[in-house]
């Protein structure tokens, strides 16, 4: 039996020695590698009742807090992901960035700070991390020290281990919750506005081709989703993702996912395969989470041919840089194209780029919404119908401006009108505009 635990943050070191000696225990006890064959709740349930019969014999000076923290804490080392089950149930976590055992932090509400979670020890961070990476038939070790994998919430994951890592085994966790942000919410944040989004329902419903851009972290996918809402329910809609993160609403969703080499490197399947599969599958429309490579021609060509209304996003600042970006992308299909053939693809399948940005302190906006309305000479011609404007920064350090419609009148007008859309007159009079 160990020492009886004092209360208190300082004996921490008590607890977690418990905790080990109380694991150890049950791996005697029980065959743990049987975990994964046996339905989880029932055998957690069974479990439960050993673990709370040990830490009674081992110390049954407990408190009840105490007691219950550490028959989860024993149970999550048991089935779960130790330390990390911690933070992938508390809610408002977008992200968790682990460097090394000792160094874990999150963002919270727009902000990274530093979590109390710790792993022991950097074996510790690796058994959790090959038990992640095994659930989904991937290996992590000196051979292979990089992976991607997802976890079973959907949260998306990337590890890289020693030797890369000089400071122990790496992780960052994007988190996707199980209840989307919905158009509601984005406009009591002031993401964007009421006119806007009137713009960009009637667009979506007019089969209008939308690029989203953005940097990391600046909301492209929940923008996605909440565009995507958009779509009829007749409409036969086919999704393509490296990592399945989108939540797409309408009965009529084909979802496809690419796969990595296996651990003999063979296998792979990647999104330009899954693009040129999907044209042979009669959709209306091809939504893929991000284009990242040579899959942007055939994403480019199926807008072209027929699939009006598809979406994308890609990595880029502001909407110039967005069309530079396809350009370069397009340059890695494989394929030797001029750039003025790579411009008119781009100049006529395009019709708008709707620009997602994170500002200093945390907000998301929609801080461009632009159209693409053709080629004058050798370059892309665009122009801004909405716009956000940032006027400057709060003394808590979070960036605050306005939006504001340019004064534009988009051409692709003419397009929704034709297509039964219809939008009040002065939506786009020059002026400052309202969040909710």
């Amino acid at each position: 039996m160990l020492a009886p635990i004092r209360s208190g943050r300082q004996n921490n070191g008590d607890f977690e020695a418990l905790k080990s000696h109380i694991h150890g225990k049950l791996v005697e006890k029980l065959d743990l590698t049987r975990v994964s064959e046996l339905e989880g709740d029932s055998l957690r349930r069974e479990i439960r009742v050993v673990v709370e019969h040990l830490c009674d014999t081992e110390n049954p000076l407990l408190n009840r807090s105490e007691r219950e923290r550490l028959v989860e804490e024993v149970l999550d080392e048991a089935f779960g992901f130790g330390p990390l089950e911690i933070l992938l149930k508390e809610e408002g976590i977008a992200d968790i960035m682990i460097n090394g055992p000792k160094n874990v932090f999150v963002e919270k509400n727009g902000r990274i700070q530093r979590s109390d979670v710790m792993f022991r020890d950097n074996d510790h961070l690796l058994q959790i991390l090959d038990r992640i990476v095994s659930r989904v038939g991937r290996r992590i070790d000196e051979t292979s020290p990089m992976v991607d994998a997802r976890l079973p919430d959907g949260s998306r994951l990337n590890a890289i281990i020693p030797p890369l890592a000089l400071d122990g085994p790496s992780l960052t966790i994007r988190r996707f919750g199980s209840n989307p942000l919905t158009l509601e919410d984005l406009l009591k944040f002031g993401a964007f506005t009421p006119e806007m989004v009137m713009f960009l329902e009637g667009a979506m419903k007019a089969r209008l081709n939308m690029i989203i851009s953005g940097g990391t972290g600046s909301g492209k996918t929940t923008l996605l989703n909440t565009l995507s809402s958009f779509i009829s329910n007749e409409n036969r809609v086919i999704t393509i993702e490296d990592a399945a993160e989108l939540q797409l609403q309408q009965e009529h969703v084909l979802r496809l996912e690419t796969r990595p080499p296996n651990i003999e490197g063979k296998g792979r399947i990647t999104a330009t395969d899954l693009v040129r599969n999907a044209l042979r599958m009669r959709p209306d429309r091809i939504i893929i989470g991000e284009c990242r490579g040579g899959e942007t021609l055939d994403m480019l060509q199926a807008m072209n041919t027929g699939h009006d209304g598809s979406l994308t996003t890609v990595h880029a600042n502001n909407p110039r840089d967005a069309i530079s970006r396809i350009e370069t992308l397009v340059n890695m299909s494989g394929y030797e194209m001029p750039l003025m053939s790579i411009r008119k693809q781009i100049a006529s399948a395009v019709n708008l780029i709707v620009q997602a940005s994170r500002l200093q302190g945390g907000p998301r906006k929609v801080t461009y919404i632009t159209e693409v309305i053709g080629m004058e000479g050798d370059v892309i011609v665009m122009q801004d119908i909405f716009r956000f404007i940032q006027d400057g920064i709060t003394e808590q350090g979070k960036a605050y401006g306005h939006f504001e419609s340019t004064g534009v009148r988009p051409r692709c007008i003419e397009h929704l009108e034709t297509s039964g859309i219809r939008l009040p007159g002065g939506l786009f009079t020059q002026r400052h505009m309202k969040t909710h």
